[in-house]
């Protein structure tokens, strides 16, 4: 067994090794003065950047969690590694060749320990990506070349994104691994190779176009390898499995070469795949990432945070690019629940037909695909906009159902000013006013699962009894003075009857031949309890024609005419606010016929409403 490293040799280590440069290839640091640099913390969540870097005293500390260190430190909290794994790791990039001894304190020279799992599978993944590139020049992966170069990537490209090829063989790869030292378990921990029902072992990938999937760091940790021929059973695409290196919810393809342009710019654009990262980078949008097979997630959302440096006062820029297909449309959906865990301001840019930024390129050329990212919209202004077109808002129930769909969106948004804005907005196109959606959107961030009571759609408890009370006093009027309500009474047909008991004894007056040309006593009472459908209606009707009045005196014209223009009026108001809906909704220069048939009714309609407030102020109360 090898010995341990020289104490020496540790302290070399934590001397030549650049903290800032170690920690910077996870954390955007920025200049905090007094010599100390400032990012997000890796360790924990936090919107404010509490973790600082001292590169004079090689050492961090986070002020939020905790934690603190060196860069030996460093390595083994957040990648896992060993204490000797992660001395072993930096004397690598500081070229420090260590020195080990045994219990005795004899020296033993050279690379006598041998190195950690993941240190190995870094070595097997470097060995296997310099393969795939080389076989890629082969004879036999023509059919790799076409594809990349039907897809605009030339020789340069395929090297910049160190493309490779897998060739048609069992073990052509576990072969050439095997040579350089690499036992099988190694292979099989790596997902490079995989046991056989022969029980000899194969390679994981064959006859596919491969691309190296790298951390931030530059090392590979995994391949995409993508079908090629038709007869491949296999998926479109098939990814490095879980490993001790590749967790597919980390990671993200391209981000060892965008992260520096994501820090410098406060931007990232997500995109869906490979090609995708590629055309965006050759296009002039060196700030393109991708998940591998998955979709975007919270650990996606926590690595990039770190990156943007994403903080309050940052004002970083997220752009989701999706096609525009279905699935594109559920991503972008799926991908407003994770928006909401950045502090910076997300967009989407929707490919047009179907198109993703890949083939954008193609067709188009560069300067489409940078356009494609400029003409970004608000993430949470699509999501709004694809629920409400679930919708047919012109109708009363479409409208709030619409209105139910988008409260919680509406709740979830973390910017309170965009809140605003959008209030205004979407009242407008929904036929409501700014406060009832407010309202629901209130309801909605409380839990409720559905809006509580607001102006205009519900009353509250207490108007709701008064309206009640109006209904059934009309009701009274009509059964107990048919001839002095009926003129008035029969004017009004079932609609204003919220309470069904109510609307079924208002139909049943109708049926039995309206108020006006009844005459009042047992037969007229008879005549409408007849007419009911439900017993219920039928009863009520009996009890509605002994019950008091809510006046102390003979009931006149003026008293029905209040109490029909009290029942009228919500049903008038909601008629308004349709209208102003619909309205809202058309382009008056392109619809201008319906624009000013509608225009003219919602006149006649605030008319109505004005004379019947003016009545109802007399109404019961």
């Amino acid at each position: 067994m090898a010995g341990r490293i020289r104490d020496a040799d540790i302290q070399l280590v934590r001397d030549r090794v650049d903290i800032a440069e170690i920690i910077g290839e996870r954390v955007t640091l920025r200049n905090a003065g007094g010599g100390n640099l400032k990012g997000l913390c890796p360790f924990h969540d936090e919107r404010s950047p509490s973790f600082n870097v001292t590169p004079a005293r090689g050492v961090y500390h986070c002020f939020g969690c905790g934690v603190g260190g060196d860069a030996i430190t460093f390595l083994t909290e957040l990648d896992g590694l060993g204490f000797v794994e992660a001395v072993e790791r930096l004397a690598a990039r500081a070229g420090i060749n260590l020195t080990y001894e045994d219990v005795d304190g004899r020296v033993q020279r050279g690379p006598a320990a041998k190195p950690g799992l993941k240190q190995r599978l870094l070595e097997a993944h470097a060995e296997a990506a310099d393969f795939y590139a080389a076989r890629l020049t082969d004879a036999e992966a023509r059919i790799g070349r076409r594809f990349l170069a039907d897809r605009g990537f030339g020789r340069d490209a395929a090297a910049h994104f160190g493309c490779g090829y897998a060739p048609d063989a069992w073990d052509a790869l576990t072969k050439h691994l095997r040579a350089k030292g690499f036992g099988a378990e190694e292979l099989t921990d790596a997902g490079l190779a995989k046991p056989a029902r022969s029980g000899s072992l194969i390679d994981r990938f064959r006859r596919r176009l491969v691309w190296p999937i790298r951390d931030s760091s530059g090392a590979t940790i995994g391949f995409g390898a993508r079908k090629l021929f038709d007869d491949d059973q296999g998926p479109k695409y098939l990814n490095t499995p879980e490993t001790a290196l590749y967790k597919k919810s980390q990671v993200l393809y391209g981000i060892d070469l965008a992260r520096k342009e994501i820090a410098k710019s406060g931007r990232v654009v997500i995109v869906e795949g490979y090609t995708d990262v590629m055309a965006c980078h050759l296009a002039g949008v060196p700030v393109a990432v991708a998940t591998c097979g998955t979709a975007f997630g919270p650990e996606h959302t926590r690595i990039l945070r770190r990156f943007l440096f994403d903080s309050d006062d940052a004002g970083g820029r997220i752009v989701f690019t999706f096609d525009g297909d279905d699935a594109g449309q559920r991503a972008a959906a799926k991908a407003f629940d994770t928006e909401q865990r950045f502090v910076s301001q997300t967009y989407i840019a929707v490919t047009p037909d179907g198109q993703d930024p890949c083939e954008l390129r193609q067709n188009r050329g560069d300067a489409a695909v940078r356009e494609l990212i400029e003409r970004h919209t608000p993430l949470v202004q699509f999501a709004l906009d694809r629920e409400i077109a679930k919708h047919d808002l012109d109708t009363a129930e479409g409208r709030l159902h619409a209105t139910r769909a988008i409260a919680p969106l509406l709740a979830g948004v973390k910017d309170r000013g965009l809140v605003e804005e959008y209030l205004g907005d979407y009242a407008g196109r929904l036929g409501k006013d700014k406060a009832e959606l407010q309202s629901a959107v209130k309801a909605a961030a409380a839990g409720r699962s559905a809006p509580e009571p607001v102006p205009a759609q519900r009353r509250s408890r207490e108007a709701d009894s008064t309206q009640l009370r109006a209904q059934r006093e009309a009701l009274k009027v009509a059964l107990q003075h048919p001839q002095l309500a009926g003129p008035y009474f029969d004017a009004v047909d079932a609609t204003p009857y919220t309470d069904p008991n109510y609307r079924a004894v208002r139909e049943a007056v109708a049926a039995a031949g309206g108020a006006a040309a009844a005459a009042a006593g047992a037969n007229w009472i008879a005549a409408v309890a007849a007419a009911c459908t439900e017993l219920a209606a039928s009863a009520l009707v009996n009890e509605l024609a002994v019950e008091e009045l809510f006046i102390d005196h003979e009931p006149d014209a003026v008293y029905v005419r209040t109490l029909l223009a009290r029942i009228q009026r919500p049903v008038v108001e909601a008629e308004v606010a349709d209208l102003k809906g619909r309205l809202q909704r058309l382009n008056p220069s392109t619809d201008k016929d319906e624009y000013m048939s509608l225009f003219g009714k919602l006149m006649s309609s605030e008319q109505h409403v004005r004379s019947l407030r003016d009545q109802a102020a007399n109404a019961v109360e």
